[in-house]
């Protein structure tokens, strides 16, 4: 058997991103009603896993088919908003809200003594969109995301993020890349001053290398006419004001919602080279002799074999990947081949 070294030139490293649709079946945009589970989404104890966050499918919940998508959940720095977990002395506030806020801080920042704030606005509140792991390869897509919140009219809202934008931010958290999310589309700021709702901040956060979204409770509470979406978020204490429900039937009006999975793929590419003088003898056993002589006299003057693997092996002579041809090349010495071999991973 012939071995032949590959030269350094003969190795090339390349890395390509690979950007597909983050919903199911390549769906591009989760446009009809989005379902829920009537197991899942319960509320009235503080306990339930729906007191926390809503689990949102592409179907029917109850058709085996259908997969989680996102989900959503509401969190709040004292808890309000919904059921402490018991009534006794020293256990008020500690609740579900709580709990969610406390997560996403601790994720985004490392610690729960930093509070979310939007462009120099700290609100008690926020919603999050938390995108199913399995939804995505590497990290979400900066720049594909495309939410509509709201009803038609004047309180519906366009958000994206503002990766794309010239002056877009980028700040390195715990969680990845944080940024913006702003009006606009395909990460694009629409104007110079949507970015801000009067007197309650900016809209929020996008995490693509985490996969999930930080929304401004303020923000989306907002009036119309200061560019929220009139949400109307309940933080009584101690109350199962369901405001994440509330917030998916926003996410349900807009009809539209819009984010890619990115994955890179790295290749090395191997370039396997037969010159004329090489590889021209079969190295089958049956055409020599126990004395090494040629039984086939055609092989003698005009040796032709044909190449139909190449082998990759170690300085140890051990066999490590095969590569198939589709079909096989014929070698003779008029005869040169280049067999570019490449390896995903």
């Amino acid at each position: 058997m012939s071995f032949v070294r590959f030269a350094q030139t003969d190795i090339v490293n390349d890395t390509a991103k690979i950007t597909t649709s983050t919903w199911t079946n390549n769906t591009n945009a989760l446009t009809s009603a989005h379902h829920t589970s009537s197991t899942q989404a319960t509320f009235g104890s503080p306990t339930s896993s729906g007191a926390h966050f809503i689990d949102v499918y592409n179907a029917d919940a109850t058709v085996s088919t259908s997969e989680v998508q996102y989900s959503v959940a509401y969190g709040h720095l004292n808890g309000s908003g919904s059921l402490n977990f018991t009534n006794a002395v020293g256990s008020y506030g500690k609740s579900p809200s709580r709990n969610i806020y406390s997560q996403y801080r601790q994720l985004v920042f490392g610690t729960e003594t930093s509070n979310f704030n939007f462009t120099d606005h700290t609100p008690d509140d926020i919603y999050v969109i938390n995108i199913n792991r399995s939804r995505y390869k590497h990290n979400l897509k900066p720049g594909s995301l495309n939410l509509v919140i709201g009803t038609a009219g004047a309180t519906r809202l366009h958000l994206t993020d503002d990766s794309v934008t010239s002056t877009g931010s980028s700040t390195i958290t715990n969680a990845g890349r944080q940024f913006n999310i702003v009006s606009g589309s395909n990460g694009v700021r629409q104007g110079t001053s949507n970015v801000y709702v009067t007197n309650s901040g900016s809209y929020g956060f996008f995490y693509p290398d985490s996969g999930f979204i930080v929304l401004n409770a303020d923000a989306l509470d907002a009036s119309a006419a200061t560019k929220g979406t009139n949400l109307g978020t309940i933080t009584t204490s101690n109350n199962d004001s369901q405001n994440h429900r509330k917030f998916l039937d926003k996410i349900n009006d807009g009809a539209s919602f819009i984010v890619d999975s990115e994955e890179k793929v790295s290749s090395t590419y191997y370039f396997a080279r037969a010159r004329n003088f090489e590889f021209n003898y079969t190295t089958n056993p049956s055409f020599v002799d126990n004395n090494g002589n040629v039984l086939i006299n055609s092989m003698i003057d005009n040796p032709t074999s044909y190449i139909t693997t190449v082998g990759m092996y170690n300085d140890n002579g051990d066999l490590l990947a095969v590569a198939k041809l589709s079909q096989p090349i014929t070698k003779d010495f008029t005869k040169e081949a280049l067999i570019r071999v490449k390896l995903d991973y």
